[in-house]
């Protein structure tokens, strides 16, 4: 008895699947060891319907509809079903759906996501209060703090407003998001952005940064290679005496980036964006953000 138990655990293990025999566990040993993502699909639905692990069970549902290209019905299926999981997969379910909106290209969703949990983080309301978080990646855990999260969400919006060649936008987002937890990668998107609005001595000493060695990233051969790509672009104008300061039309990002600036500099007065009303309202964070 005790060797059959025994080997029942191990076969857990090995195929990284929850212990019992409930309708969640069911549908995680038909996605993972029968690999019938469709049967998968029917098992979540059930375990989602009766309150089994509700949690984990719409996350791998969008998961598993997201590989099947369902990803419009995951979309649904996670609005319609994030009321029934706790407060603490709010966060998860969130980055779920910038994947998915990702996945069907729906830019306008992706931004007001990003501008939505970059809200939660003003107003106190991200990583449930903490100032750090535990993240995972490649099956290691590590801190992630206040400051480096809101620098990753401001480059993922910087560059949906990239997709929508937005580009004098998506220079403010990724200025800000430089100042506080600065890499290579975000590097060559400013870069990118500088180009594409005509403004080549500016984008030659951000790239250079990244050539260099000066950033976060930069011994990453990718990031390299791609600012000495980008460089090779303003080549034709190394000689010419350029400085422009963008294309007409800026002042409502240079509003945005004043606003951000009154956040992180801790100013008193709320400013009031019309362009971009995340940063509208200052929260007990600031202080954080602004070290």
């Amino acid at each position: 008895m005790k060797g059959s138990l025994k080997k029942q655990e191990a076969y857990h293990v090995i195929h990284k699947l929850p212990p019992g025999d409930s309708p969640y566990v069911r549908a995680k040993h038909v996605q993972l060891v029968e690999k019938d993502p469709e049967a998968a699909i029917a098992w979540f639905w059930k375990a989602i319907n009766i309150g089994d692990r509700v949690d984990s069970a719409l996350k791998d549902m969008a998961v598993v509809m997201k590989q099947q290209d369902r990803a419009e019905e995951a979309i649904e299926a996670v609005k319609a079903f994030r009321d029934r999981c706790s407060k603490q997969a709010q966060e998860s379910l969130d980055n779920v759906l910038l994947d998915l909106y990702k996945k069907c290209g729906k830019l306008d969703e992706q931004i007001e996501l990003l501008k939505q949990k970059l809200r939660m983080i003003y107003q106190g309301e991200a990583f449930n209060g903490k100032p750090t978080k535990t993240a995972r990646s490649h099956g290691k855990k590590f801190q992630v703090t206040i400051k480096q999260e809101t620098s990753r969400i401001l480059g993922n919006l910087g560059w949906a407003y990239m997709q929508q060649t937005n580009y004098a936008a998506a220079e403010v987002v990724y200025r800000k998001a430089q100042q506080m937890d600065p890499d290579a990668n975000k590097a060559c998107n400013l870069g990118l952005c500088l180009i594409k609005q005509a403004q080549y001595p500016e984008a030659q000493s951000v790239l250079d940064d990244v050539i260099q060695g000066r950033l976060s990233g930069s011994d990453d051969p990718k990031s390299k290679n791609r600012a000495e790509e980008l460089t090779k672009e303003l080549e034709p104008w190394e000689s010419a005496v350029l400085s422009f300061s963008g294309p007409a039309g800026l002042s409502l990002e240079d509003t945005f980036l004043e606003g951000l600036d009154q956040l992180m500099n801790q100013q008193t007065t709320p400013f009031r964006s019309r362009r971009l009303p995340i940063f509208e309202e200052i929260s007990p964070y600031r202080d954080q953000l602004a070290c």
